[in-house]
């Protein structure tokens, strides 16, 4: 557990693909590889975070995928023999090819289907993963929190744990023990439509606040997952396009240029290691 606690926080200072960019990998790969007979597994470079398991060529080999599904950032890939578990790290993505297609510069893990398709993980920074459980369960799934696009996430949740809490709005709501998936980019947007400022204390917010800020997280992730993700560094869709939130982000990226609402300036401050911006005169 050492190294997963070092990993991760080493991550929380970058971008990274984060819930939508995940979900909208997921959604794509759904009609690509879903019943599809794994021919053959290759690993080209098994030294990403972790070691890839040295056993998936054997065990994968004729197995058919039965079901994708995704858990906070995690992209999850089950046959009877067990579940694939594959996260994005900071700058992977995953396509969808030919299988005799040339592999491309850092393209380190490949499934080959029968049918003469490839699904291959390109990950350039190499802090991306690729394990497996066959149970299902994982110590990177285990304890984590509620998915904020289900039901679970109600307008009194973040309420309710909230209470007493010191820390800052923006890190609360980021905890992955509490809700899953709201990443840097996604908090500095959902914060800044309701007007709170990123570093307010959790336990300070009132019941009315919590409600509205739960409804715009789930508005900004779905909007997001419609555009396909935010692509700021390396991300792309499975058909190797990008995503498009970017274009409607209203304070994430935008340090000094004017605030869409009080013509103000976006400022940036730091926040357990990451960047998070804001508009000093309209979030409070």
């Amino acid at each position: 557990m050492y190294f997963l606690r070092k990993w991760i926080s080493f991550n929380q200072a970058k971008n990274m693909p984060e819930l939508p960019e995940v979900e909208t990998t997921k959604l794509g790969l759904v009609p690509l590889i879903c019943n599809q007979v794994v021919a053959c597994v290759n690993l080209h470079r098994r030294n990403l975070r972790w070691e890839i398991p040295t056993h998936l060529p054997k065990t994968l080999a004729g197995q058919r995928v039965k079901k994708l599904s995704r858990r906070g950032k995690y992209l999850l890939i089950e046959f009877s023999a067990g579940t694939l578990i594959i996260h994005l790290g900071m700058s992977g993505s995953i396509l969808v090819a030919e299988a005799n297609s040339p592999l491309k510069k850092h393209d380190h893990f490949e499934l080959i289907f029968s049918n003469k398709t490839a699904m291959r993980l390109n990950d350039p920074r190499r802090f991306g993963a690729v394990l497996f459980s066959k149970n299902g369960s994982h110590p990177l799934l285990d304890g984590l929190g509620v998915e904020p696009l289900s039901a679970d996430f109600n307008n009194t949740y973040l309420y309710e744990k909230s209470r007493r809490k010191q820390q800052n709005i923006k890190t609360f709501i980021m905890n992955s023990k509490i809700v899953v998936g709201v990443g840097n980019i996604y908090a500095c947007e959902s914060l800044f439509a309701q007007g709170i400022a990123p570093n307010r204390p959790a336990g300070s917010i009132s019941k009315k606040r919590y409600q509205n800020l739960t409804q715009s997280i789930k508005k900004i992730l779905t909007n997001a997952i419609k555009a396909g993700g935010t692509t700021l560094q390396d991300f792309t869709q499975v058909d190797g396009t990008p995503g498009y939130f970017a274009q409607t982000l209203q304070v994430y990226g935008r340090e000094n240029q004017p605030c869409s609402i009080c013509n103000g300036k976006i400022i940036r401050i730091i926040q357990n290691q990451r960047s998070t911006f804001y508009c000093k005169k309209c979030q409070t």
